[in-house]
């Protein structure tokens, strides 16, 4: 059985009425799970995993779509976390026994599916991208939704599928392919956003930090913390533990201690014990080593 993660991004993380119909159609279905699904009142965003067949998922996807568009508002929609529509962005991962170039293909076809059906223009990125400046997810964001408003009438910002102008209500979509990514939050004890801003900038490739590593500042509103905000692309080049002593080293030079770290969605075992690991101080740790790991591999090699 061919198995891809998909992860869906919908601008609502605050009303748990629009957030429980937006799930309906990923519940209780053949072909797919649905591993997690987390909304978050200060992003007002709601992150859904689901793994399994893609014809199944991208089905349900659809559903799920039509009914973020029909209630959610981008004209009218806040939060922390950069956006541009009401199904912001939509990654495929391969899994098993599915290649990266079999799920840039289901990119392309979802997302000119998701346009032809609901008007909703569509960007593509990551191994997606069918423009080099667009591999990069925060280009094609670039001054969220109130700018591509108005910028998505300039040629170089137009979309990869649909007319260049945004749904009236439900702005407009990414889709790509990728590799498996961590979403790994750090919490800072201030309230003061121009120190996790910095911060990020100074642990992210983009500003001259880790290879492999995003980074954005947010602020918590309503905890009066501020957050580190952390796509991990490769975790293998770049651990969680190495990220987090970079943004706690940082911190420290600003008197500002690390409150807590959150993991927003999936994560690969290897992510975790990699760092258990290192913290831990184990020599010559191996994955063997975890009994639940261990029991996987027998029961794939039982069949």
């Amino acid at each position: 059985m061919r198995i891809v993660e998909c992860v869906p991004n919908f601008s609502e993380g605050r009303r748990k009425d629009v957030i429980d119909r937006i799930l309906a159609p990923f519940r209780n279905q053949n072909g797919f799970h649905l591993f997690d699904a987390r909304a978050d009142e200060d992003h007002n965003r709601l992150v859904v995993s689901l793994a399994g067949d893609p014809d199944a998922i991208q089905e349900a996807l659809l559903k799920a779509a039509k009914t973020a568009f029909s209630m959610i508002d981008m004209n009218s929609h806040t939060g922390a976390h950069p956006r541009i529509g009401a199904l912001d962005v939509v990654p495929f991962t391969p899994i098993r026994d599915i290649s990266m170039e079999e799920c840039v293909e289901i990119a392309h076809s979802f997302g000119r599916r998701l346009n032809s059906e609901t008007g909703v223009p569509v960007y593509f990125y990551e191994d997606a991208a069918l423009k080099p400046d667009r591999k990069n997810l925060e280009n094609i964001r670039k001054g969220q939704y109130e700018a591509l408003k108005q910028s998505i009438t300039d040629p170089q910002r137009h979309p990869d599928a649909g007319e260049p102008v945004l749904h009236p209500t439900a702005g407009a979509t990414v889709v790509g392919a990728r590799k498996f990514l961590v979403a790994f939050n750090v919490n800072l004890g201030t309230s003061r956003l121009e120190i996790a801003r910095e911060i990020a900038r100074s642990i992210r490739f983009s500003g001259g930090g880790l290879a492999h590593v995003k980074a954005i500042g947010l602020a918590l509103e309503d905890r009066g913390l501020v957050q580190v905000s952390v796509n991990i692309v490769d975790h293998e080049r770049n651990p969680l533990y190495r990220v987090l002593e970079l943004i706690r080293n940082e911190a420290s030079r600003w008197g500002v201690s690390v409150v807590e770290t959150e993991i927003y969605g999936m994560i690969p075992a290897s992510a975790l014990y990699e760092s258990a690991a290192h913290y831990l101080q184990i020599a010559g740790f191996l994955p063997e080593q975890v009994i639940e790991l261990k029991l996987l591999e027998m029961s794939g090699e039982s069949k």
